[in-house]
């Protein structure tokens, strides 16, 4: 078992520079004598990757050449706001900038196949850099992707009207919801909405408590209005139809923050599109989960990484 709260000995820190110079923190694990093949991980909205050592530290001990990256402007790669807090980006398609640029260059330096991971928003970002043909891995697994948020059961092109609105009358850089009861500690029902794991959990709270630089709290309404705009590039006829990549989705009908309705339906518009759907067992960090459910879940990447992504 892996310590959960350590950067394993073998895996190195290090940052990566962005096209226009943004420097952003990324963490490599070595791959194994006869290398399975390469993962890219990238985390969702907020996130860090010291969240997911666990997986990580699965994956290379499975053999496979592991890499994973923060997104500029959160986690230890800066901010983009006003304030160390607030997660804010003027359009998605800077991370998906990012990402093709990351891409190019990490597949010239590691073994395939090559493939894609990401939890949340980092689904939604790995599905804008496919949909605009700008990364080619072999295989994706995608945690609760961001193919749509949780919210009214509005459409979509009134929701995107509504953040509009908000970032004309307003600051678009303010928060869009409260922030916790403490700033730099998670607000006391957010557990609820991640995992039924408690010690799984309390592992945030850690890393936030040793590395204050991590700390982010809720996003600015720019993010928002921006979300649904790239929401509705994915929603477009024939976007991810274009897709000819395998794409697993893991999604839960207990998500409260992303829409696992709309991860049914991208399952389904992915030509190579592979679903499984969890229910009442997992809240959205689905691979934070007991070990109960989040053993099946792993089991169901490999198989998946197998018959999708061979090794070479």
């Amino acid at each position: 078992m892996i310590d959960r709260r350590a950067i394993p000995p073998y895996a190195q820190e290090s940052m990566w520079a962005a096209a226009d110079g943004h420097a952003v923190r990324r963490i490599d694990w070595p791959g194994g004598a006869v290398p399975r093949g390469s993962i890219l991980f990238l985390p969702g909205r907020g996130d860090f990757y010291e969240k997911y050592l666990e997986t990580l530290d699965e994956w290379h001990r499975a053999g496979w050449r592991v890499t994973a990256s923060d997104w500029r402007g959160q986690a230890a790669s800066g901010r983009l706001g006003r304030d160390a807090v607030t997660g804010h980006i003027e359009d998605f398609g800077i991370w998906v900038d990012d990402l093709a640029h990351l891409w190019e260059r990490w597949v010239t330096e590691t073994p395939g196949p090559h493939v894609l991971a990401a939890h949340s928003m980092g689904g939604h970002i790995v599905l804008r850099a496919l949909v605009a043909g700008r990364v080619k891995p072999d295989a994706v697994v995608l945690s609760a992707p961001m193919t749509g948020m949780n919210g009214p059961p509005l459409p979509l092109a009134m929701l995107h009207r509504v953040a509009q609105t908000m970032c004309r009358i307003g600051d678009p850089l303010r928060q869009a919801w409260k922030w916790s009861e403490k700033p730099g500690e998670l607000p006391a029902a957010r557990s609820h909405l991640l995992t039924h794991d408690p010690v799984r959990y309390a592992d945030e709270q850690w890393w936030r408590d040793h590395r204050p630089q991590l700390v982010m709290g809720p996003a600015s309404w720019r993010w928002v209005e921006r979300a649904y705009a790239s929401w509705r590039v994915l929603d477009a006829p024939g976007a991810l139809e274009a897709v000819d990549v395998p794409v697993l989705i893991i999604s839960t009908a207990s998500d409260k923050l992303v829409s696992h309705a709309a991860n049914l339906k991208a399952a389904k518009r992915l030509p190579k599109g592979e679903l499984m759907a969890l229910g009442a067992e997992a809240h959205h960090e689905v691979l934070r989960e007991e070990d109960a459910v989040r053993d099946p879940i792993m089991a169901r990447i490999a198989d998946f990484l197998d018959r999708t992504a061979p090794r070479a």
